[in-house]
């Protein structure tokens, strides 16, 4: 279908464009000027590159009783995100090909947002054995992690950087020292000694993002920094970028707005992996995203069934939803530091596309025709029954956000209308 997306404030961060005018859309490129079968007026919207997210678990396969790739893919084009990267920590693993590809295809089949699969670094991310990452890479993983599973053989995790530093592939790794953080709950800190909660210290991740580097220098494998949750952790990367290692790292969503006083009266919906830390650490968060310390945000959306919240906050499954939420609080960041609304969606647009490596997250003339337009005005209230999401577990329930999508494009094709 040839589209017209008439008289809308067209973004694109990684031009720098920010103008009123009109974008085209033929054979599921952006094109220049030409026939068209259907106007959309954008009159008062924004018209964006399509979102995209490098952390969102689909839960398919192995975990459908939590979500479903069906479920997931509507959440994610119901809030314009067009591309998704998915852990390999679902059920069975992905650290083989074979089930690479079937997801693969059972993503295309869907139409709707683009997937791709991160590998499995070790063998059912058990940490002792290396998976087959070449025949993983040609079946279609963009990238090697250990999604939140430990990896504690420090010589196992050299010979995996030396493997993916051969190939050039990108390892993504979060990175906790888990001796540290073993039985670990909450934020090692005021609040999690009040509630009598057993804490994670800071330091877990300050130590791990320490070796980490330290086998980046011997190697120079390109690693990913998975979620930082620290100030001490956003300093690191800064200086190890200030060195040149080949170092890109994110922060979830919630980080940006969330501490550990907001733990509450143990609410499980804020029981999260890493865990919300102190108030600094939020605001180094904050402030390295915008300078740059930080490359880009993810949503880590992770729906948990009603079974897995409903316990003692100790016992609750950790992770929240957030696929819906990443536009609406992305734009609440960058109001509150004050961003032009393009360096804003640059974080969850072009900034993303370039550690996946993909051609997405731009308006360049033939580049994937993958598009959002919302309003930024536009409020609403985030209560379950307005969820798409399989998991309504999210620690922003209640809240009013800015920000709806109104249309969402996938190669051109219009995947979503509100």
């Amino acid at each position: 279908m040839r589209i017209a997306i008439k008289n809308g404030r067209i973004i694109d961060p990684a031009s720098g464009r920010d103008s009123m005018g009109d974008l085209y859309v033929a054979d599921g490129k952006i094109a220049a000027e030409g026939k068209t079968d259907r106007v959309i007026d954008a009159r008062g919207l924004i018209v964006s590159p399509g979102f995209i997210d490098i952390s969102a678990r689909l839960r398919e396969p192995g975990f459908e009783y939590k979500a479903t790739l069906e479920s997931e893919m509507d959440a994610a084009v119901a809030g314009g995100v067009t591309s998704i990267a998915c852990p390999p920590d679902t059920d069975p693993v992905l650290d083989e090909p074979g089930l690479v590809d079937m997801l693969r295809r059972r993503a295309k089949v869907l139409s709707r947002a683009r997937v791709y699969p991160i590998g499995a670094l070790t063998v059912k991310l058990e940490g002792e054995r290396l998976t087959e990452m070449a025949q993983l890479a040609e079946a279609g993983c963009v990238a090697f992690s250990q999604a939140n599973a430990s990896l504690d053989d420090t010589q196992v995790l050299w010979r995996a950087l030396q493997y993916a530093a051969t190939f050039r592939f990108p390892v993504w790794l979060r990175a906790e020292d888990t001796s540290l953080a073993k039985g670990g709950v909450a934020h090692d800190g005021e609040v999690a000694t009040r509630l009598g909660l057993p804490g994670i210290p800071s330091f877990a991740e300050t130590i791990a993002v320490t070796t980490l580097l330290e086998l980046i220098r011997a190697t120079r494998a390109r690693v990913h920094f998975c979620r930082l949750s620290t100030a001490g952790g956003v300093e690191l990367l800064r200086a190890a970028k200030r060195e040149g290692l080949p170092v890109t790292c994110d922060v979830g969503i919630h980080h940006l707005h969330l501490c550990d006083r907001d733990l509450g009266y143990f609410d499980a919906n804020c029981r999260l992996a890493p865990p919300l830390r102190a108030q600094r650490d939020r605001d180094a968060l904050s402030r390295g995203l915008e300078d740059g310390a930080i490359d880009c945000v993810c949503s880590d959306h992770t729906p948990v069934d009603d079974d897995g919240k409903h316990l003692p906050f100790a016992e609750a499954e950790p992770g929240a939803t957030g696929l819906e939420l990443l536009l609406p609080l992305t734009l609440k960041w960058g109001e509150a530091r004050k961003l032009p609304l393009a360096k804003t969606l640059a974080r969850i647009t072009s900034d993303p596309a370039r550690i996946l490596g993909v051609a997405q997250g731009r308006f360049a003339v033939g580049a994937p025709a993958d598009v959002s337009i919302f309003d930024p005005a536009a409020t609403f209230r985030v209560a379950p029954e307005n969820l798409k999401s399989q998991g309504k577990n999210t620690p922003f329930l209640g809240y009013e956000l800015a920000g709806r999508v109104r249309q969402t494009l996938v190669a051109g094709n219009i995947v979503y209308e509100a």
